[in-house]
């Protein structure tokens, strides 16, 4: 029993001191959590703490950013404003120096208005004074008049109308002279006038067919691709060649108008090869009339080469070959130069050999006669003197330069031979029946001097006459004018027209501005 009781004790100490040695490391690990809990906490306090102070410093940061930005835009506010009020006291400072000089012009006009009437004052006190002393002189001459003829004042008035009525009657006689002579003046004028409108209207159908180009079609439906979208296709062609096309109901056929033939050509040219080809679009037709525009330079050496062939003569210089070749698409009647320069040279070599000259060397002076004509649209002066000169600047012989230059004179008596056969040559190929109905040159020169005038104008890329001259289109850079000054450089070229160029009717003046940006995808 005792010693159940003891164990029980025994066991119930074992336990109770294992109870306390539990409850002491339950304790210690409790200190040791504690600590653990303390040090985190310590650490996250840190932690808190550095990242508060992270916070403050960008916050601050951001507020002196914010702070400069705000002081900026208030400067720079603060600065426009300035300006602004620099500008307006600039303003009313001018204000004020203008309204004092007005003021200053106002007081001044006060003290000339002020001495006008003063002086005005004065003449009208010594007009009345003389008034009356003019009044007492006349009555005075009245009665010595009557005194000395012994006439009344009945008398002396019928008199006096008498002799004004004889004076009125020689002054309208001589009046009437002038108003006679007057109206014969402008009667004779007028009836020139006439007359020259009458001629004009009779000469209009030959200029329009020596100004004009047919192209046929294969058919009429061509007629809608060559105009395209809106016009663009015609505009193109117009604009690459300098003509006006014109698409009337003229079957299978568009018509070409431009007083430049060689330009005339090269547009027929290009339209032709685009309705061949089919391919009809802006892009299209300036390459395809910037590609005849090259391949022309040829066309015309060759026609040039040719006439010289067909006379004979085999070494002309290429330049003189050249502006043979041009006299092609120039037009005397129903002539081109070309064949009126060969038709001359063969006359001259008929001549020249029943004279017993030099066949070749006639034939030469008749061939290259007319040869100024090529160039005489850009340069002053008679065709006669320019083709003269010309052939002295590419070696011609000095009987041919001669004779080129006194072709067209009366007196060459004292001229050589030669002169001489190419005058009667050239007025025999100018008069033979059918030859010419009216001479061209006038005309054409006139249309040249036109874009001659208009090119003039600063601004203008290039210019060209159209409608037989009643129409002429300018083309202007658009980097250097703008759309406002299209409308006064219009207005500027009228007026300079009807200045300087004498012209039947009216000429419709256009201005094209007109921007192009090309680029290439790749």
């Amino acid at each position: 029993m005792d010693i159940a009781i003891g164990s029980l004790v025994a066991v119930v100490g074992v336990l109770f001191g294992l109870f306390v040695v539990g409850v002491f490391l339950h304790k210690k690990q409790l200190t040791v959590a504690f600590k653990k809990a303390e040090d985190e906490a310590k650490q996250l306090r840190e932690e808190a703490r550095k990242e508060a102070d992270t916070i403050v410093k960008q916050a601050l940061k951001d507020a002196k950013d914010e702070a400069r930005t705000r002081r900026q835009q208030f400067e720079d506010e603060q600065k426009n404003r300035r300006g602004e009020i620099n500008k307006l006291e600039a303003k009313i400072k001018q204000r004020e120096q203008q309204l004092e000089k007005k003021l200053e012009l106002v007081e001044k006009r006060e003290s000339d208005l002020t001495t006008t009437e003063q002086r005005l004052s004065q003449e009208e006190q010594h007009f009345q004074k003389m008034n009356a002393e003019c009044g007492e002189t006349l009555e005075n001459a009245r009665q010595t008049l009557q005194n000395v003829a012994k006439m009344s004042a009945e008398e002396a008035k019928r008199e006096l109308i008498r002799t004004l009525e004889d004076e009125a009657r020689k002054e309208a006689r001589g009046r009437l002279q002038q108003i006679e002579e007057q109206a014969r003046k402008d009667a004779e004028e007028r009836a020139r006038s006439v007359v020259s409108l009458a001629v004009q209207r009779v000469a209009g159908e030959f200029v329009s067919d020596a100004t004009i180009s047919v192209v046929s079609l294969p058919s009429d439906d061509m007629k809608g691709r060559i105009i395209g979208r809106e016009g663009r296709n015609i505009r193109a062609l117009e604009q690459a060649t300098g003509v006006d096309l014109i698409i009337d109901d003229t079957p299978e056929a568009v018509i070409l108008s431009c007083f430049n033939p060689i330009r005339r050509e090269i547009a027929k040219i290009s339209l032709e090869r685009l309705v061949a080809d089919g391919r009809i679009h802006p892009a299209r037709i300036e390459e395809t009339a910037k590609r005849v525009t090259t391949e022309f330079d040829q066309i015309i050496r060759e026609a040039g080469e040719q006439a010289a062939f067909d006379i004979g003569i085999t070494d002309l210089h290429p330049e003189l070959i050249k502006h043979l070749g041009r006299l092609k698409y120039r037009t005397v009647g129903v002539q081109t130069i070309l064949q009126h320069a060969v038709e001359t040279a063969q006359l001259c070599g008929i001549m020249a050999s029943e004279m017993g000259l030099n066949v070749k060397r006639a034939k030469r002076c008749g061939l290259l006669h007319d040869i100024g004509k090529a160039v005489d649209q850009d340069t002053e002066g008679h065709h006669a003197q320019i083709g003269a000169d010309l052939c002295a600047r590419c070696d011609e012989s000095a009987v041919v330069v001669d004779a080129i230059r006194l072709h067209h004179d009366d007196d060459i008596n004292q001229a050589s031979p030669y002169a001489v056969v190419l005058h009667t040559a050239n007025v025999l190929s100018s008069k033979r029946p059918g030859a010419r109905r009216e001479v061209m040159e006038t005309y054409l020169t006139r249309l040249g001097d036109m874009e001659k005038l208009i090119k003039g104008f600063e601004g203008i890329e290039d210019a060209y006459v159209m409608q037989a001259g009643n129409e002429v289109r300018a083309m202007v850079k658009p980097s250097g004018v703008s759309d406002h000054d299209c409308t006064d450089l219009a207005n500027d070229i009228a007026a300079k027209l009807r200045q300087e160029i004498t012209f039947p009717g009216q000429v419709r003046v256009t201005v094209v501005r007109e921007s192009r940006v090309t680029d290439f995808a790749k």
